[in-house]
């Protein structure tokens, strides 16, 4: 009965101290309720493409997006569209004169008027603006942003609600920038060089694995005129990879492919020319284009 009794002394303890936990938790609970400002957000339903190649004078910017807030998109007045640009191909690089600086400007007001209701019954809009009105309202010319690449034409989107408030980019958070939930406010289009046409014939990749073990699921997609190659090497320490480049090719494209060991890995790219166009030590960067488009020295 000793032992009931301690035991039964314990758990009442116990209990006392959860319902003091539960009744101090409540007031935390309490304090954040009490404090919280509910906003809204605005997901991208639909975005095409962030790159603009130099000389698209046809480029237009298209986005697709829905409004959700705790009243399902109701207190939304209405959405804000601001342009923007950045220079960051001037060639002073000490003091930045030669950098064009253009400050923000409202380009468009869209009405919570005109917005239509999605599949989950929230609203919806689109945006578009092609590159010549882009450039218009920014005051710039073609020739101010294709040069070579790097530029970056921004689309800035805010939201205004009917009681005053505002939410845009400055706003977000980690946790509404990717996924079903992507909410940037901000996007952003890059001038990037027009992949170039590669010499016919048979171009070379020779391979290495410092361990010698093979490359361990990294590989190399090269793309000619939309058709992909995945190079690799499954096991040793070297190998050399050929590929026929057919005559009349437009584009190549050479991205490589992170494993799990990229920090044993090197690989050099020849031409059919005979140039080495890369070589390229450990540690690469993935999923970005390896070919340097904007290099007029780059011989293919």
């Amino acid at each position: 009965m000793k032992n009931f009794f301690i035991k039964n002394t314990g758990i009442l303890a116990g209990l006392a101290l959860l319902v003091a936990s539960c009744a101090e938790g409540d007031n935390v609970v309490d304090e954040i309720f009490d404090n919280e400002t509910r906003g809204a957000i605005l997901r991208t339903v639909n975005f095409e493409t962030n790159e603009i190649p130099i000389g698209a004078s046809d480029y237009t910017f298209e986005v697709d997006l829905e409004v959700q807030d705790q009243q399902n998109g109701t207190l939304v007045d209405a959405i804000e569209v601001y342009l923007g640009f950045v220079d960051n191909t001037f060639e002073d690089t000490e003091n930045e004169t030669d950098r064009i600086v253009r400050e923000e400007v409202l380009y468009e007001t869209l009405n919570a008027s005109t917005f239509t209701t999605g599949e989950f019954g929230l609203p919806r809009t689109s945006f578009s603006v092609a590159l010549p009105a882009m450039l218009s309202a920014l005051n710039l010319e073609e020739s101010d942003i294709f040069v070579t690449g790097g530029d970056q034409l921004r689309v800035r989107f805010e939201l205004v609600l009917n009681d005053g408030r505002r939410y845009s980019f400055a706003d977000n958070s980690g946790t509404l920038t990717g996924s079903f939930f992507s909410s940037p406010f901000l996007y952003t289009a890059v001038v990037v060089c027009p992949p170039l046409a590669p010499s016919a014939g048979t171009w070379t990749f020779d391979l290495q694995d410092s361990y010698g073990d093979g490359w361990n699921g990294a590989s190399l997609d090269v793309t000619i005129d939309g058709e992909v190659t995945n190079i690799t090497m499954a096991d040793g320490s070297e190998s050399t990879v050929t590929l026929d480049v057919p005559e009349g090719a437009q584009a190549i494209s050479i991205i490589f492919n992170s494993g799990d060991w990229d920090e044993e890995i090197t690989y050099q790219v020849t031409s059919s020319t005979g140039t080495t166009i890369l070589d390229l030590a450990p540690d690469h960067t993935a999923g970005v284009e390896l070919l340097d488009y904007c290099n007029t020295s780059l011989d293919l």
